[in-house]
């Protein structure tokens, strides 16, 4: 008996918070650019993830074809009953749509694995050097939270670094490999180094935007940024 009215309890209360989100219509002017599915809170049911260009200029520039420069934004969506619901939005932390040297060949890809929601963008700083950011998001404790950045920056003929960190172990990754297009060029030796930097708190996804946090790099003048 005490089963059958836990079984009712919890039937309850997810009808009640299902009824509780909100209706998901594309907005007006919007534009999507990207959509995937995936189990983000072990429930066995997928949500949907959809990215959109908005109608909300980031700068005045434009791009070769006269597209503008907008802010973009994503919904995690639930499936209640055939009926799209807005679970979670957010618009902290995707780049704007003209980011960059070559904005149309610029990257934005999700992805769900291990039921974490993984988010990658890359674009050109300038003809050489390409700036790319791969970042994982778990659902624990009724939010989204950032466990795990990657930031790329590499040059076609110079360097490549990489500065990886996961935040549930604190494992950091400080990987910088030079190189040269020129034989008479002196190249500076590569760096490697590996740590454990662990936060107080895990940052909120919708308190989280690219380049606003640091520590310091043990043993080395340089922060480490994500």
């Amino acid at each position: 008996m005490k089963i059958f009215l836990s079984f009712l309890t919890l039937l309850f209360f997810t009808s009640f918070y299902a009824q509780s989100l909100k209706d998901f219509s594309a907005p007006k002017g919007y534009t999507k650019i990207a959509e995937v599915k995936g189990d983000l809170d072990k429930d066995g049911q997928n949500e949907i993830i959809i990215a959109f260009d908005t109608d909300t200029k980031a700068s005045e520039m434009e791009d070769y074809s006269g597209r503008k420069d907008v802010q973009r934004i994503f919904y995690i969506l639930k499936n209640e009953n055939n009926h799209l619901k807005i679970w979670k939005t957010n618009s902290t932390f995707l780049l704007s749509s003209g980011i960059g040297f070559y904005p149309e060949n610029n990257i934005l890809e999700f992805s769900i694995k291990n039921n974490c929601l993984i988010v990658v963008q890359q674009f050109s700083t300038n003809s050489r050097h390409t700036q790319g950011y791969t970042h994982t998001f778990r659902f624990q404790n009724d939010d989204f939270y950032l466990i795990g950045s990657q930031d790329t920056f590499e040059d076609t003929c110079e360097f490549n670094f990489m500065n990886v960190i996961n935040f549930s172990t604190g494992k950091v990754v400080v990987d910088r490999e030079y190189s040269s297009c020129d034989e008479d060029s002196k190249v500076p030796p590569n760096y490697h180094k590996e740590f454990i930097h662990k936060l107080p708190t895990l940052v909120k996804m919708n308190d989280f935007k690219i380049g606003e946090h640091k520590f310091k790099i043990p043993g080395s003048k340089e922060d480490f940024v994500f």
